[in-house]
């Protein structure tokens, strides 16, 4: 995987990671729980974006022509 390939990839997951979190901050959850549901979606985020920069994760390769 190129590093354009790499660039767009994590553009794109941040993205949906974004999205998800706004989603989530939408919906009306009590206060304690609203922490630790953003704390589980902040740290999976975080582990799959490293993942896909250290190699630890495959994703399908985007072809720009």
């Amino acid at each position: 995987m190129n590093l354009v390939n790499l660039l767009i990839t994590i553009l794109i997951l941040s993205l949906v990671f974004g999205l998800i979190w706004w989603v989530l901050g939408q919906m009306p959850i009590p206060e304690p729980f609203r922490m630790v549901v953003n704390a589980i979606i902040g740290l999976i985020a975080v582990l799959v974006l490293l993942g896909i920069v250290f190699g630890g994760i495959n994703v399908p390769i985007l072809r720009i022509n």
